[in-house]
């Protein structure tokens, strides 16, 4: 025999006691408390991202191609300037590939900027394996 209680709106259904569990009251929700959390989880992952930057991204140093010529079966000579802080000086990855997109050579150039100059435009020559297509600056990073 099933227990039937007379407080019972009709329509809703009844369970029988103990069988699926206690069931939830509907929750207060909480904007305050989410907003509150996101606010604070974004502002840590800022923190991290600008610390980050700092100790391993190099706005100062930035290799800029400008061209490439003297294409021969061993070699490409790149042009390229460097911005470097005042007096300061950077090593950067020239690399040379192929018409299919192989690298065939590549040259690590350091530059040197002159006292108060940021700006140091320089030439090198890239030995290649094979007949370079394009030569590019890859990346300059700091002397050491």
């Amino acid at each position: 025999m099933s227990e039937t209680h007379a407080t019972v709106t009709p329509g809703t259904p009844v369970f029988p006691p103990g069988r699926y569990g206690r069931r939830r009251e509907p929750g207060r929700r909480r904007p305050l408390l989410l907003a509150l959390t996101v606010t604070v989880l974004l502002a840590v992952l800022g923190l991290a991202a600008a610390k980050l930057y700092s100790q391993y991204g190099d706005p100062e140093y930035q290799g800029e191609m400008i061209s490439y010529t003297g294409i021969t079966d061993s070699r490409v000579v790149v042009d390229f300037r460097v911005t470097v802080p005042p007096g300061g000086s950077a090593t950067c990855l020239l690399r040379a590939r192929s018409h299919d997109g192989a690298e065939v050579g590549h040259v690590e150039a350091t530059v040197t900027a002159g006292s108060g100059q940021r700006h140091v435009r320089a030439r090198q020559e890239v030995p290649t394996s094979a007949r370079p297509f394009i030569g590019e600056v890859l990346r300059c990073r700091p002397t050491g």
